[in-house]
């Protein structure tokens, strides 16, 4: 017997048409992005889980801390009360130490034969009710006054002769 035999084919050429691969690409990377995407949801929905968690710790942290502040809130009230009292007390007290340094500077400046009847401080005007023996004394008065450093301004309201105690001025400082 011959040992070649011949081989008979009775199937013909078989090549997968080119339409058949692409629907086989396409269904198979289609599953792919329908897995991937899965797999994407249901990670958004369990990180939603956790996100809900800290919201939760949040709204709780944010309550407890608004009860502290409530709780808080008198004292606060209290202290900035207190705080108010005392800046304005420290301001006053500064205001009257500058007040009473004034007031000392000018009396220390009235010359010999000047009698103060009256010192009235508002507050930045000085008014002196004065007997004066003579006029240089008044002239000396009112030249030591305009030559002090925190006087403005000098106004002479009212000067009367009276026979027993000399003249009587008024005299109105402005105070810078």
């Amino acid at each position: 017997m011959p040992n070649n035999l011949s081989s008979i084919n009775l199937i013909k050429n078989k090549q997968i048409p080119l339409f058949d691969k692409f629907m086989n690409w396409a269904l198979t990377v289609g599953r792919l992005i329908v897995i991937f995407t899965e797999i994407v949801a249901v990670s958004a929905f369990i990180y939603r889980f956790s996100l809900d968690e800290r919201l939760i710790d949040l709204h709780s942290a944010i309550k407890q801390k608004q009860a502290l502040i409530s709780l808080l809130k008198q004292d606060e009230t209290k202290y900035r009360n207190l705080q108010n009292r005392i800046a304005l007390a420290s301001t006053l007290s500064e205001k009257n130490e500058k007040t009473n340094k004034i007031v000392l500077n000018i009396t220390d400046l009235i010359p010999q034969g000047v009698r103060i009847s009256n010192l009235t401080f508002n507050q930045d005007k000085i008014t002196i009710n004065a007997n004066v023996n003579s006029v240089s004394s008044l002239t000396d008065f009112i030249n030591t006054l305009r030559d002090y450093p925190d006087v403005k301004s000098i106004s002479i309201a009212n000067i009367e002769n009276k026979p027993l105690v000399g003249l009587s001025v008024t005299v109105t400082t402005t105070l810078k």
